[in-house]
């Protein structure tokens, strides 16, 4: 091995020792509770910063902070328990956590919720509540949600091409619209601007009227040969092959950057995606701001959505200082300052509504939209299968309508009995 590689190795082992607050040293007295989390370079800053005035004030607690990659992370943590080194407190987003969940490895929360006058429900979005508990039973308080609801736009695009900004209540025909206004090409027909782009297909078939299953906390079968949902997915792939207002996916990977920066330098005039985008779009400067994913064709609003949140493992031998930790983790001033940098929707009530969020003036400045937004967010089904049948049945034959090769009606009545049956199963 050469002293670099070496010496890179050694500067991240610095690192993640350095933010978890572990050394060569224990603190005395100290009981540690382990937080295994994910993130990027930034969002572990802000993450592990976001509770150090709690910290200073509990010195009795240490919180080990152990980040882990995202990919995977389901399978990671669930392989540390059954090696008996598992962390206590888990970060677990919406999908993720019906894999925990179903493998019966959180600690109900009811009790702690119910015996603590310090924490109340009442201040968190019922929806983003409601997919973290199992049978009324709470097992992860929220710390975020995330609606696949923002449409980032770029005003200077839309004052160029005379375009009035998207309002929350415009449609999928309006978005259409203007996407076409934005797309450009050169003297050859190579599109050199790019109107709209958009990775959440599911929002054209919830935004529709149509459904992914019959009921996505104990779904039976797929709903995505309803007619409704064929339509949506149609529209979806007709803006990259049929008004050409979309790259594919092989021509968004031929550009060579990414959506951020295809954005930010004005070869981009809009996409879809959720808010989390915010903090790498403050690097850059220039006028930009989100309006809502627009209605359907039906007039229907809805979204997927995202979320995240803690847990307690029952395997933890710290469970009453894991509360307090997590309690941290997902309070006022902790769910403040992920705000504020832009990273998450807050979860609690309160927060969004208030200065921290709703009401801060740094871009985007329509973020208090996803206030309203949160109301009509649609989650996964509820399922363990559901992320493998979407990866085996699902995606590649998704890829085969987008990439214009065929219709959303030939793949769905391809591939709904797949489903169906892998549901069975």
């Amino acid at each position: 091995m050469s002293k670099k590689p070496a010496q890179a190795i050694a500067a991240v082992l610095i690192f993640l020792l350095s933010i978890s607050g572990c050394g060569p040293k224990a603190d005395d007295g100290k009981i540690s509770v382990k937080v295994a989390f994910w993130g990027s370079p930034e969002e572990i800053k802000i993450i592990t910063n976001s509770i150090s005035d709690w910290q200073a004030q509990h010195s009795e607690i240490k919180i080990v902070f152990e980040h882990t990659p995202y990919t995977g992370y389901d399978s990671k943590i669930l392989t540390r328990i059954a090696g008996g080194a598992a962390p206590d407190v888990i970060a677990t987003e919406v999908d993720y956590f019906v894999t925990f969940a179903s493998k019966g490895v959180l600690e109900d929360l009811t009790p702690y919720t119910e015996g603590d006058a310090s924490f109340s429900k009442e201040d968190f979005f019922p929806s983003i509540l409601n997919r973290f508990s199992v049978k009324g039973k709470l097992y992860a308080v929220p710390r975020d949600v995330a609606p696949f609801a923002c449409v980032f736009y770029n005003k200077k695009l839309f004052k160029e091409a005379g375009i009035p900004f998207p309002t929350d209540d415009w449609t999928w025909n309006e978005l259409l619209q203007a996407a076409r206004q934005l797309t450009k090409k050169d003297e050859t027909g190579r599109t050199i601007q790019y109107g709209f782009y958009g990775w959440a297909w599911q929002d054209f078939i919830y935004g529709n009227g149509g459904a992914l299953v019959d009921d996505v906390n104990n779904p039976q079968k797929t709903l995505i040969d309803d007619p409704k949902s064929i339509q949506g997915l149609q529209f979806y792939a007709d803006l990259i092959n049929v008004y050409q207002v979309m790259p594919t996916p092989v021509a968004l990977a031929n550009l060579g950057m990414g959506v951020d920066l295809m954005f930010s330098s004005g070869r981009l005039g809009m996409f879809l995606s959720g808010i989390w985008e915010t903090p790498g779009l403050r690097r850059y400067n220039f006028d930009w701001d989100v309006a809502m994913f627009p209605k359907g064709l039906s007039g229907d609003r809805a979204f997927g959505s995202g979320g995240s949140g803690y847990a307690i493992l029952k395997s933890s031998k710290h469970k009453k200082e894991a509360w307090e930790v997590i309690k941290a983790l997902t309070g006022p001033n902790g769910q403040a300052e992920l705000a504020k940098r832009g990273l998450a929707q807050p979860s609690r009530i309160s927060v969004a509504t208030g200065e921290a969020w709703a009401k801060d003036p740094a871009p985007p400045a329509n973020k208090k939209m996803l206030n309203e937004a949160v109301n009509h967010i649609v989650f996964s089904p509820f399922d363990s299968r559901w992320r493998e049948i979407e990866e085996k049945y699902l995606q590649p034959k998704l890829d085969l309508i987008f990439n214009g090769k065929k219709t959303a009606a030939e793949v769905v009545a391809e591939v709904a009995p797949e489903i169906n049956a892998a549901l069975r199963s």
